[in-house]
């Protein structure tokens, strides 16, 4: 039976500082979920999971797995296992010792041990290398040692803080896919953290975005991808990113270097100011011929041919982005040469808008 998570308004504020590393994160973990924690370096992502492991004190709120408040209980009464970035494996004991080497502190059976590190290995292709030492395993070996270490465990949640890091980018994409259909396959409750946007997307029931300590946003990947809630979501969430920029509004309409793009009715009723905040993704424009109403003009500065795809790098002619560049996805067979002019439309059904105070969404 898998086990829901709670974090129930948690904060931790550190000894000497005023400001919250994680600031009353509240965060309802369904069972069984893959929940996966994003944000730039120092958004209190990694802190949140040491709070839920028992490795950094909750200073306001609580937290809760399954029915029983693990607040301020120990790491090793919350039944919970944890994968490190660092595979933390001891280097004179075998790839099966390593496994079994928390059931053997626990004073678990002899033969029980041996049966769930059988099991384990089995689940991730390590049964040829049981007896191997750690020193004559590749980097993503090593890490699914570390996988099976928690596996054989049974924990009630799995905690993963950037287990990929380590791993060049080829293994990282194989690896990622195994440890999703891994616990798809197991349903434990996992919590996963990492700064890489794609792997939160590729690999998550639901992600949470966290910025400055404080949850921006909980949803599905598509969700975060096509409903941003605010325009740091927008903007950290999709490779390459939205093109964002703060534009002036005249007569129901954004002016937007040498165009003019028409706002709702709906958008208009929300604006404060005579600014707003105007994003599109890479993929929702068009190339259109000079003079089309609402084209773009743009510089194009780099070309990136990619195959299956093509992205152009630009600068808006007669505006500035609050970007450093505009990118554009275009057909890939015909693609525009560096130096050259292209005219893009924005797809109007596929415009996003955010008040230029407060970052927030505006209907659109």
């Amino acid at each position: 039976m898998s086990t829901p998570v709670l974090f129930d308004s948690a904060s931790r504020v550190y000894p000497g500082s005023t400001t919250p590393a994680v600031d009353a994160l509240h965060l309802d973990i369904d069972p069984g979920e893959f929940l996966v924690l994003v944000g730039p370096s120092g958004c209190g992502k990694s802190t949140s999971l040491r709070m839920l492991a028992g490795l950094e004190d909750v200073t306001s709120g609580s937290i809760h797995v399954g029915r029983r408040d693990v607040t301020h209980l120990p790491p090793k009464d919350r039944d919970i296992a944890m994968v490190f970035q660092s595979y933390a494996l001891y280097p004179h004991l075998t790839v099966g010792e390593n496994m079994g080497f928390a059931l053997k502190i626990a004073r678990v059976s002899k033969s029980e041990i041996r049966s769930r590190v059988a099991e384990a290995a089995k689940v991730l292709d390590l049964e040829p290398l049981l007896d191997r030492k750690p020193a004559a395993l590749s980097g993503g070996q090593r890490q699914r040692v570390a996988m099976g270490r928690a596996i054989v465990r049974e924990p009630q949640v799995f905690l993963m803080d950037e287990p990929l890091s380590n791993l060049d980018a080829k293994l990282r994409v194989q690896t990622r896919t195994q440890i999703a259909a891994l616990q798809q396959r197991l349903g434990v409750t996992t919590v996963y953290v990492t700064h890489d946007q794609v792997e939160a997307m590729t690999m998550g029931d639901r992600v949470a975005v966290l910025k400055d300590g404080v949850l921006q946003q909980a949803a599905s990947p598509l969700e975060l991808y096509d409903r941003p809630t605010n325009a740091f979501v927008a903007g950290f969430i999709g490779s390459p990113a939205m093109n964002l920029g703060t534009f002036r509004v005249t007569d129901g309409a954004a002016v937007v270097g040498g165009a003019r793009v028409p706002l709702s009715r709906a958008t208009i009723a929300a604006l404060t100011e005579d600014e707003v905040v105007l994003g599109f993704r890479p993929e929702a424009v068009e190339v259109v011929s000079q003079g089309t109403e609402g084209a773009l003009a743009i510089e194009v500065l780099v070309a990136e041919e990619l195959g299956s795809e093509a992205f152009l790098y630009g600068n808006l002619v007669g505006g500035e982005l609050h970007a450093p560049h505009l990118v554009a996805k275009v057909p890939p067979r015909s693609v525009p040469e560096k130096g050259s002019l292209v005219h893009l439309r924005i797809q109007q059904d596929r415009l996003h808008l955010f008040s230029a105070s407060t970052g927030e969404a505006l209907p659109s």
